[in-house]
C-alpha cells in the first residue's frame, strides 16, 4: 500500500497521462464538518469499456504489457473503503474516465494526504502536453491553478524551465498554505 495519498493521486494521474489525456481535473476537497476527505481525478483520455471498468479494481488486471500486475487503483479503493468511505469509477471509450475516493477525514486508518504541492508539481513539470487543472479546496475555501493559464503568459516557455518550474512551486505552496493555514491532515 502507498504510505500517503498523494501518491495515489499520482500514480492515477500518471494512468490519465498514459491513456492520452490532454487534460487532467485533480480536485482535492477536505470538508471537516462532514468529516469527508474527497479526491477526484477526471481525464479526457481513451476512456474504458464497462468490462474494463469493471476489472481496474482487480490487482491482477493491466492493459499495461511492461507488468502483469495493477496494484494502483486497488490500493486507492482499498484505502478508501478501509475508512468508511467510498470509490468509483466511471469511464467512456473515447470521452475519458473519472476516479472518485471518498475517505472518512478523522479515521484513525486514513493514511495522511502527503507532498501534494509536490505530486502536482511533479505531474505538471514532467508531463509538458498534458494540461492539469488542480482545485484544492479545505472547509470551503479554495484555489485553482489551470496550466492552461500559465500556457496563454508563458507561450512557448516550458514548465521545466527552472524559473518557471521555482515559480509553478511557489505558486502552489502560497495557495495551499493560504487556503488552508498549514493544516497537515
Amino acid at each position: 500500500m502507498m504510505p500517503e495519498l498523494s501518491l495515489n493521486i499520482l500514480d492515477v494521474a500518471e494512468n490519465s497521462t498514459r491513456a492520452g489525456a490532454s487534460l487532467v481535473t485533480i480536485t482535492v476537497n477536505a470538508d471537516q464538518a462532514s468529516d469527508h476527505l474527497t479526491i477526484t481525478i477526471e481525464d479526457n483520455g481513451c476512456g474504458m469499456t464497462p468490462e474494463q471498468v469493471l476489472k481496474v479494481t482487480d490487482p491482477f488486471f493491466t492493459s499495461r504489457t511492461t507488468r502483469k500486475v495493477g496494484l494502483g487503483v486497488p490500493f486507492f479503493k482499498y484505502a478508501a473503503e478501509s475508512t468508511g468511505g467510498s470509490f468509483s469509477i466511471t469511464s467512456k471509450p473515447g470521452e475519458g474516465t473519472c476516479v472518485t475516493a471518498v475517505f472518512g477525514l478523522s479515521h484513525i486508518d486514513r493514511m495522511p494526504l502527503g507532498d501534494l504541492t509536490g505530486t502536482i508539481h511533479m505531474l505538471v513539470i514532467y508531463h509538458p502536453d498534458t494540461d492539469f487543472l488542480y482545485q484544492y479546496i479545505y472547509n470551503g475555501k479554495s484555489f485553482t491553478m489551470d496550466t492552461r493559464e500559465f500556457r496563454q503568459i508563458l507561450g512557448d516557455v516550458p514548465f521545466d524551465t527552472p524559473d518557471v518550474s521555482d515559480y509553478i512551486k511557489e505558486y502552489l505552496t502560497e495557495n495551499k498554505l493560504e487556503t488552508d493555514g498549514g493544516a497537515v491532515y
